[in-house]
């Protein structure tokens, strides 16, 4: 019997959770499945799945209103007779859900939203783009894909999307990957603290992600003329990058007398690295819909501070795997990251928590098999 033919459609230009659930469930269909990818040429994205040997079209979608990305999905889906697509991107969903819609006979569709479009950090003219192209081609997808409880109910109560086409899967994280006290994490926490200059006993807290305006970040700096008061030693290690963003950051720093306490480390890619020589995980967000940041630092049993908003409650339950905090409140922040600083005790058992909730919940393999079960539950409808 011949397997089931699989085409992913994203556009590969960034590498973030998107991207990297994608590359997961891609990965572990393929020993059951004929998987492949359309997606933009060169980066990590591509990187990734060529390790796992994953057949790439590329396709450029870098323009959002042109129909050429849609003639070429089209033909990759005609060309290779593939039974089913799964997109991702308000862009790329849009090019997929036009190709698909053009096969005869008709062949079916599942979108991943990872974040709807009211939340995309694009100007008001390029959302309103989005939206309207979106909410057209929404009535051709047979199954919604949401990474969090809340993305399912503004499928359902805002998009108006018949609740029996919306399904909730979590994000996932190779847990046995992630490995808190093994001899190679102390070496990789040396290396890191080394590289950037942070001494042994320096308490050390994380921020990760880009820098856009969901991230909170400038609330983070804030915070740290109050946390310095009691632990003037800590430095706060912030990776990711974002030009603009970044340098108002700098500048904040500078004008709050905390330059010297900041490191603005840029991207990287050893996030795991990363995390080995953070002492505590700060998430600042204003608007996240499943932040795989979290899911990795709960994975190295790192305690986490985080805000109290959509997405991150579904993942930290508060006093328990982490704390959580009111978004926009500096004072609120500072105060909860010298409480786990100054607590050990306290800080080992919210990792420790953490990881266990990972391990429980939030696997890739959970991830892989139920959107397994929403191909198959699709294909044998035809």
């Amino acid at each position: 019997m011949d397997k089931i033919r699989v085409l992913f459609v994203i556009d590969g230009l960034e590498y973030g959770g998107g991207e990297r659930g994608f590359a997961q469930v891609a990965a572990g269909l393929r020993d059951r499945f004929e998987v492949s990818v359309a997606s933009m040429s060169g980066g990590t994205f591509e990187h990734e799945l060529r390790q796992f040997g994953i057949k790439i079209y590329p396709v450029d979608m870098s323009r959002q209103l042109s129909l050429k990305p849609v003639r070429q999905i089209k033909e990759i889906i005609r060309n290779n007779k593939i039974d089913l697509v799964h997109s991702q991107g308000a862009r790329t969903d849009f090019f997929a859900r036009i190709a698909v819609r053009m096969q005869k006979p008709r062949i079916r569709i599942v979108s991943t939203i990872q974040m709807p479009v009211e939340g995309y950090d694009v100007g008001a003219l390029r959302k309103g783009v989005y939206r309207f192209f979106d909410r057209f081609s929404e009535r051709y997808v047979d199954r919604f894909v949401t990474v969090s409880e809340v993305l399912k109910k503004t499928l359902i109560e805002k998009h108006k999307i018949p609740e029996g086409k919306v399904v909730k899967i979590y994000n996932g994280i190779e847990i046995e990957k992630y490995r808190p006290n093994g001899k190679e994490v102390r070496s990789q926490k040396s290396e890191v603290r080394r590289e950037f200059g942070l001494a042994k006993d320096a308490p050390v807290i994380g921020a990760i992600g880009r820098m856009v305006w969901q991230k909170g970040f400038e609330y983070l700096i804030e915070s740290i003329p109050t946390i310095i008061e009691t632990l003037p030693q800590s430095k706060i290690l912030i990776v990711g990058d974002g030009p603009p963003l970044r340098e108002r950051l700098e500048a904040l720093s500078k004008e709050l007398g905390v330059r010297d306490n900041v490191i603005f480390a840029g991207f990287r890619n050893d996030i795991k690295e990363i995390l080995s020589a953070v002492d505590l995980l700060v998430v600042p967000s204003l608007l996240e819909g499943f932040p795989m940041i979290i899911l990795e630092a709960m994975a190295m049993a790192k305690p986490i501070v985080a805000t109290n908003i959509d997405g991150i409650t579904e993942q930290i339950t508060d006093g328990v795997n982490g704390i959580l905090i009111p978004p926009k409140d500096p004072s609120a922040l500072a105060k909860s990251v010298v409480r786990v600083l100054n607590d050990k005790e306290l800080a080992r058992t919210m990792g420790l928590a953490a990881r266990e909730k990972v391990k429980q919940e939030f696997s890739v393999e959970k991830m892989v098999a139920k959107t397994e079960k929403i191909y198959l539950s699709l294909l044998r409808a035809n």
